[in-house]
């Protein structure tokens, strides 16, 4: 293959061309971001984690690729040095419905293939955590956490290195077929590939569309939102704290994370978003709010979620209802121990016509083409694993037909 055009410069996007690059997939590997830099959106506001697989079906592509993914990319933190701490989490029960729960996701991350999951009970969960309370909790050694902006600026500077394409201010305005080659046009001009990876994440089924594809899904965007924590109230988080999610949506609930610079922050909430790339309450988009409330799967989405949608708003303009579901992972903390605002991230939620969400990754594809459109959460942990995955799908001749896609 001569040339492969990757567009999207968040983290699946930078993973896929240093693995192309490594691989030597193509000759000449371009990766074109819309943006004046690489990974400004998802990949760089979020809590920093890295996640192993507990919440994920077994068999799922969430799964295998989030077991694969973090061990990936802590040997690549390992090789070049990156801040990341593997200092594990637990997961904390605090009814007995929870309880239930929490043994299914034992049994998941089981599946899965974590290792050292340990049931806590007690004093056993005080130990870990000594300010945290609950009836039982999950504790997952192999959770950490990691300086994403850094793992992408390493990204970049090796795929550089070895002499292929960072194009910025790039962005995709569309995908044609012409003589056996792929057009992408751009405000720089058109590009000609022999295949054209699609990894644009908050805007990844523009793209599709761009390309004469008719996704069954349309991205949603979600804003979550953080508070830090005042350093008087640091020391009632030692590690990574979580609730027990509702296992019908993919939104993790309000957690504590340590961060990889310092602080604990804590969040985040899942609300719409009027922008895609809206990261204050205020940001609006005329196009992405017309796209997203002109979207019956929407509607659909809400109606199945009634109780779920109303408490998510009130806790985003709550500080109050924010610190009562704080304070229920560790009863201690106080309206004085959330100092201010901490960062805001939106979510590519991938949701089909009928209101359901897509829980797992998805791509499609076509002749020369794959489009990845829906890779949230954890995306980023499994950006080395998804970056396989989607080459994998590459016919070796580089223009025979595709094998049928994930869904």
């Amino acid at each position: 293959m001569q040339r492969l055009v990757i567009i999207g410069g968040g983290i699946i996007g930078l993973a896929t061309a240093l693995k192309a690059a490594r691989q030597k997939v193509a000759r000449e590997v371009v990766l074109l971001e819309k943006d004046a830099s690489t990974g400004g959106h998802q990949s760089s506001h979020n809590s920093g984690v890295l996640h192993c697989g507990l919440y994920y079906k077994p068999g799922s592509l969430k799964a295998r690729l989030a077991v694969e993914g973090i061990r990936e990319m802590v040997a690549f933190c390992g090789e070049y040095r990156i801040p990341h701490d593997i200092c594990g989490k637990i997961v904390l029960a605090v009814d007995a419905s929870e309880v239930v729960r929490l043994r299914e996701l034992e049994a998941r991350g089981t599946a899965n293939g974590l290792r050292g999951l340990q049931w806590l009970e007690g004093s056993a969960i005080r130990e870990i955590e000594p300010h945290a309370a609950g009836l039982a909790a999950l504790r997952v050694p192999e959770e950490g956490i990691v300086d994403y902006a850094a793992v992408m600026r390493k990204m970049a500077e090796l795929i550089l290195a070895v002499g292929h394409q960072i194009r910025t201010n790039a962005p995709s305005l569309g995908i044609r077929s012409s003589g056996g080659r792929q057009i992408v046009s751009t405000p720089q001009g058109e590009i000609e590939a022999d295949f054209v990876i699609n990894c644009a994440g908050l805007h990844c089924d523009r793209v599709a569309k761009s390309a004469g594809l008719h996704p069954a899904s349309r991205i949603i965007p979600f804003r979550g939102d953080y508070w830090k924590l005042a350093p008087a109230g640091e020391h009632l988080v030692r590690h990574l704290i979580y609730p027990v999610p509702d296992p019908t949506l993919p939104f993790l609930g309000v957690h504590f994370t340590r961060m990889i610079g310092g602080g604990i922050e804590a969040g985040p909430n899942a609300v719409l978003a009027f922008k895609r790339e809206g990261y204050r309450r205020t940001d609006i988009s005329l196009r992405d709010s017309w796209e997203t409330f002109s979207f019956p799967g929407l509607y659909r989405f809400l109606k199945k979620y009634p109780g779920t949608t109303w408490s998510e708003l009130r806790n985003s303009f709550s500080k109050t209802v924010f610190l009562k579901n704080l304070q229920r992972l560790i009863p201690e903390i106080r309206m004085e121990h959330i100092s201010r605002q901490g960062g805001s991230g939106v979510r590519a939620q991938a949701i089909h016509r009928d209101g359901s969400l897509l829980m797992d990754f998805a791509l499609e594809q076509k002749p020369d083409q794959i489009h990845l459109l829906n890779a949230p959460s954890p995306g980023a942990t499994a950006s080395f694993a998804i970056a396989s995955h989607l080459l994998a799908q590459i016919p070796k001749t580089g223009t025979d037909s595709l094998p049928s896609g994930d869904s």
